[in-house]
C-alpha cells in the first residue's frame, strides 16, 4: 500500500497515528507530496480527482480517499477494536466533530496562507474559529461518550485535531478555557504513536 501524503496535514497525521497503532509501518509506503488548494500536487490528483489527502493507494484494489475511509479500512483490515460495534455511532460521531476541527481551522490557515492580504476577509477567520470554539466548549464537558473508555479511533481523531491547534494556532491557546480537555490531551499526546507523527514546520 502506498499513503499519498504531507505531515503537515492532521488528516493525514489521522492515518499516520493509526498506522502506527496497529503496526502497520513496514506496510505502508509513504509518498510525500507538496500540495495546497490553489495547486494541488499531480501524485495527489493521481490518486484522488479531489485533489486532497490523504489518499490510500491499495495494491490490489481501488484507491481509498479521506481520511475516516482510510481509517475504517486500515482498523477492519486487521480486526482492530479502534471502531467497536457496540459504540461504532457514538464513535464516528466524535470523529465527524474533530474532523470539523480540522477542517476549520486549515481553512483560517489557507485564508492567510494562500490569500493576498488584501483579499483575506477577517470576519472569515473568526468564523471558523467559531466553530472550533463551539466544539471545543462541548468537548471540555465531555458530552461525547467515545470520549471516555477504551481507546478508540474518535479520541486518536480529537488528539490530532488538538495538536493541529497547537501547531497552526498556538496563539488562540485553546487550553486557557478548557482545563478538563487539556488535561485529558495531556496523557493522549504521550502515546508514541502521537509523538511519531508530530508535525514540524
Amino acid at each position: 500500500m502506498k499513503l499519498i501524503y504531507s505531515p503537515a496535514s492532521p488528516f493525514v497525521r489521522k492515518v499516520s497515528v493509526l498506522i502506527h497503532e496497529l503496526d502497520l509501518s513496514d506496510k505502508v509506503a509513504l509518498v510525500p507530496v507538496s500540495t495546497t488548494a490553489f495547486n494541488p500536487s499531480t501524485d495527489a490528483r493521481a490518486a484522488n480527482p479531489l485533489g486532497k489527502i490523504p489518499a490510500l493507494v491499495l495494491d490490489d484494489g481501488p484507491t481509498l480517499i479521506d481520511s475516516r475511509v482510510i481509517c475504517r479500512y486500515l482498523n477492519d483490515l486487521v480486526g482492530a477494536p479502534f471502531y467497536p460495534a457496540d459504540r461504532l455511532w457514538d464513535v464516528l460521531t466524535l470523529e465527524a466533530l474533530t474532523d470539523g476541527i480540522m477542517e476549520a481551522a486549515v481553512s483560517m490557515v489557507y485564508e492567510t496562507r494562500l490569500r493576498p492580504e488584501a483579499l483575506q476577509s477577517s470576519e472569515w477567520i473568526e468564523a471558523q474559529w467559531d466553530k472550533v470554539s463551539h466544539a471545543l466548549a462541548a468537548l471540555e464537558t465531555f458530552g461525547f461518550k467515545a470520549q471516555t473508555g477504551p481507546l478508540n479511533m474518535a479520541q486518536l481523531a480529537l488528539a490530532c485535531a488538538l495538536g493541529y491547534l497547537d501547531f497552526r494556532h498556538e496563539a488562540r491557546n485553546w487550553r486557557q478555557a478548557h482545563p478538563r480537555l487539556t488535561d485529558w490531551y495531556k496523557g493522549m499526546e504521550s502515546r508514541s504513536s502521537l509523538r511519531a507523527s508530530t508535525p514540524i514546520n
